[in-house]
């Protein structure tokens, strides 16, 4: 017995279906919200961490400042007592006193400018241990600063700049990058280069600590001993709010770090070098902007990259500024998540509330919806039972005035229409089954009417017959007929327009007409004008019928034939072909209609093979016809096989078409009739 299949409720379905649509449009909101919130907090947190560059490249810039001002000051007095080589050595202790930020100071000159001093001239002052000041004197063969890079450039520039950084031939740990001053004589002429260096420890070495995006504490500890300076100077940065870091750093032209969190990039590290080592070629855009001495746009919404100069690979917003009155540029590396935070917990805590909200309208709609389509179950239980049979079932009472009191109303009307459509159908039933036995009992008469013994001369060895008629309905409009008059053998094969029991009424009275007709004229063309006359006689309905009849002398194998209307018939004896056939009109369409005669001579073992329509015009599924040109090819293969009897010719040919028409209905009758001239050729 056959399982019902499980019942899935409907409340529960329109409860998800609900569920489902509020997600997607709130989905769609809270993304809306999300978007917008992000480019506005993006923008904010934007502006905060540019501050922080800002501050961070202001604090840079006034020392910067203070070291060119210091130095550039000192000119006017070098230049007045450019004669004496002593005070030039006080002047450079002097500079290194007054500013805290000058590492040391120094003032080279030309080849033998003093002569009483020697080849190379060089009074350099430095600070040591605590805040001692040293005096040197540089230069000797060991030492040729004047054969420098340096030196030459300053003497070639002739103007104020800042040098490459570098280390001191004497310390090779601090890195150094000088301020390069030309100094002149009283003629105008460049006779000496006053180098003020700055130490790079200032802006390296240090990072605040702080929470990483990853949630980890790092602690970055200093090279340098003196912490509270290098704080003082900011390049560092630990976001208040959210405890990210931020990552400062300075490249001079050529894109080597001047400062960086990691002092070991400092001079060491070319910014290009890393930028190659990240998939983003955004990274080196950067780097190509800065060199340029271009700044990051104030009012752009950034685009995160992934920066290789981040401990852990993150995506991080990256802002720079130029640094003024030198050729360096300042860069603050910020972590994505420093900038997203806030719209990354916006995003979080609308996804709680959509959960929440889809967890309520689960719980309630549920509730609500399987209340409210309660009336719908009851419906559909007397539904089942009406099914079963039971017509009279009680239908549920519906208060509210919805769609539900419609569909109530609408199956008690079903009801009602149900008891009077299967009386209405007992009484159809009724009348179909007498009408079917009516055509039962018509389409046996239709066929006992018809030659049914074959072969049906087993006597006579001068001819052989084979005759079939299937119809499409329980009765048919094809026809055939023969029987033997004084040793001639009078047949024909035809086919009435329509079907059904108009059209074997028609048949009925024309295969009577035919035996009647042909007992007293012999004339094949004179028995079809009987014929036609009697059809065309009252004949308000229009039919007609296609006809083929043959008088054929089984003595002299002359056959006489009249065909109208109908197929021409195959010959089949060494070969196949076509029986040559006048054009005259099928019986039944004009009563006085002149119908020709036509005579063949027909040579022993020939077949005459006829059909009606339904062959050559069977369909297969894609309305493909069968067609005359497959009724020669079947005929055709039979000749090799050699001799064959009209019963295996009519027999392959109803294979061959129904192989054609496949799954396809039948849709006319079908009648075929072959008759063999089987006398032996005389001697």
């Amino acid at each position: 017995m056959k399982e019902n299949p499980k019942i899935r409720s409907f409340a529960r379905r329109l409860t998800w279906r609900i569920a489902l649509s509020q997600f997607i449009v709130m989905a769609l909101v809270s993304w809306l919200i999300y978007s917008f919130a992000k480019m506005m907090f993006t923008i904010e947190e934007t502006d905060l961490y540019k501050s922080y560059l800002w501050t961070a490249k202001a604090n840079v810039r006034q020392i910067v400042l203070e070291v060119t001002a210091s130095t550039g000051n000192r000119v006017n007095e070098i230049e007045e007592h450019i004669s004496d080589p002593d005070k030039m050595a006080a002047i450079m202790k002097e500079v290194v006193t007054q500013n805290p930020h000058i590492r040391s100071c120094g003032i080279s000159f030309v080849a033998d400018y003093y002569p009483q001093k020697g080849h190379w001239y060089c009074p350099y002052a430095v600070k040591v241990e605590g805040s001692q000041i040293e005096q040197r004197f540089i230069g000797d063969k060991h030492n040729d600063y004047l054969k420098a890079e340096w030196f030459t450039e300053a003497l070639q520039a002739d103007s104020s700049y800042w040098s490459k950084p570098f280390f001191d031939s004497t310390d090779s740990i601090t890195p150094l990058v000088s301020y390069m001053i030309p100094i002149h004589d009283k003629q105008g002429r460049t006779v000496a280069v006053l180098g003020a260096d700055l130490s790079l420890k200032w802006l390296s070495g240090a990072r605040i600590t702080g929470i990483n995006y990853n949630g980890e504490t790092h602690v970055y500890v200093s090279s340098d001993p003196d912490e509270e300076s290098i704080n003082s100077v900011g390049l560092n940065w630990v976001d208040k709010k959210w405890r990210l870091s931020a990552t400062n750093f300075i490249i001079d032209s050529n894109g080597t770090f001047l400062a960086h969190p990691d002092s070991s990039y400092v001079i060491h590290e070319n910014y290009f070098n890393h930028a190659k080592e990240t998939s983003d070629s955004l990274a080196d855009h950067i780097g190509r902007q800065m060199v340029a001495g271009k700044r990051s746009t104030t009012f752009a919404y950034p685009r995160p990259i992934k920066f290789f100069d981040m401990e852990f690979g993150s995506t991080a917003y990256v802002f720079y500024e130029p640094i003024e009155n030198t050729n360096w540029s300042m860069a603050s590396v910020v972590p994505g998540i420093a900038i997203d935070f806030i719209a990354i917990a916006i995003a979080v805590i609308l996804l709680i509330f959509i959960g929440l909200a889809m967890l309520v309208t689960r719980i309630a709609g549920r509730i609500i919806i399987k209340r409210t389509a309660r009336p719908l179950k009851k419906l559909a239980q007397s539904a089942n039972e009406v099914a079963k049979g039971n017509f009279n079932a009680p239908l549920p009472i519906i208060k509210h005035n919805d769609e539900i009191r419609l569909l109530r109303d609408s199956f008690e009307g079903m009801q009602h229409s149900l008891k009077d459509y299967i009386e209405e159908l007992k009484q159809t039933t009724a009348s179909k089954a007498a009408i079917e036995n009516e055509l039962k009992v018509a389409h046996d008469i239709q066929m006992s009417m018809l030659p049914k013994t074959f072969p049906p001369y087993p006597e006579r060895d001068d001819v052989d017959i084979y005759g079939k008629l299937t119809p499409a309905k329980e009765v048919g409009g094809d026809l055939f007929d023969f029987y033997i008059r004084d040793e001639k053998l009078f047949f024909c094969i035809g086919d009435v327009s329509g079907k059904g029991i108009p059209a074997s009424l028609v048949m009925a009275m024309v295969r009577s007409l035919f035996r009647n007709v042909s007992l007293h004229v012999s004339e094949p063309n004179m028995i079809v004008k009987a014929l036609n006359a009697a059809v065309a006689d009252g004949n308000e309905t229009n039919m007609f019928v296609t006809l083929f009849l043959g008088v054929f002398d089984l003595h002299t194998g002359i056959l006489q034939y009249c065909n109208a209307g109908h197929n021409s018939p195959l010959l089949m004896g060494k070969d196949v072909r076509i029986l040559a056939c006048d054009s005259n009109l099928p019986i039944g369409v004009i009563s006085d209609w002149a119908f020709s005669r036509q005579e063949i001579q027909l040579e022993p073992q020939t077949t005459i093979f006829l059909y009606t329509d339904g062959l050559n015009e069977a369909e297969d599924s894609l309305h493909g016809l069968f067609g005359e040109e497959r009724i020669i090819r079947v005929a055709e293969s039979q000749l090799v096989d050699g001799p064959i009897m009209p019963a295996t010719i009519v027999s392959r040919m109803e294979e061959a078409v129904h192989r054609f028409v496949d799954d396809a209905e039948q849709s006319d009758d079908l009648t075929m009739l072959a008759i063999k001239y089987t006398k032996d050729n005389e001697e």
